[in-house]
C-alpha cells in the first residue's frame, strides 16, 4: 500500500502524464525521461504550466552526487518535492474539480513542511 505522500506524487506525476512516458522510457535512468519534452504550439496552459515545472525539476534534480547517500537523497529530493508543489499550483491555476483541487493543496502543504525539513536537516549536516 502506498504511504499518503507517495500516492499524492503519484497522483501529481500522472496528473503532469509523467507515469506514462516513464512507463514508455524504461531504459532511462530512474525512469523520468521525456518529462521534459518540448512545448507544441497547441500545449494548453495548464500543459505548459506542467511541462515548465517538469523541465525544471528535472534539471534540479540532476544535483552532482557526493557519495554520502543521505546527503544525496536530500539533494534531489528537495527539487523533486517542490516540483509537485509547482504542479499543483498548475491544478489550482486551471483545474475545476473540487476533489483535486483540494489535493493539490494537500500537496503544497505536506511537500512544502517536507522542503523544510530537508532544509534544516541539509543545514546540520554540511
Amino acid at each position: 500500500m502506498l504511504t499518503k505522500t507517495a500516492a499524492v506524487l503519484t497522483l501529481a506525476l500522472a496528473l503532469a502524464g509523467g507515469i506514462a512516458v516513464a512507463q514508455q522510457m524504461p531504459n532511462m535512468p530512474g525512469g523520468h525521461a521525456g518529462h521534459g519534452a518540448p512545448a507544441r504550439a497547441s500545449d494548453s496552459e495548464s500543459t505548459r504550466g506542467y511541462r515548465a515545472a517538469n523541465a525544471k525539476m528535472h534539471k534540479d534534480m540532476d544535483i552532482k552526487y557526493s557519495g554520502d547517500a543521505d546527503k544525496d537523497f536530500v539533494a534531489g529530493m528537495i527539487p523533486h518535492h517542490q516540483g509537485a508543489v509547482e504542479m499543483a499550483k498548475v491544478v489550482l491555476r486551471h483545474g475545476k474539480d473540487p476533489e483535486i483541487r483540494a489535493l493539490a493543496e494537500g500537496v503544497i502543504r505536506e511537500q512544502e513542511k517536507e522542503i523544510a525539513q530537508m532544509r534544516a536537516w541539509q543545514a546540520r549536516n554540511r
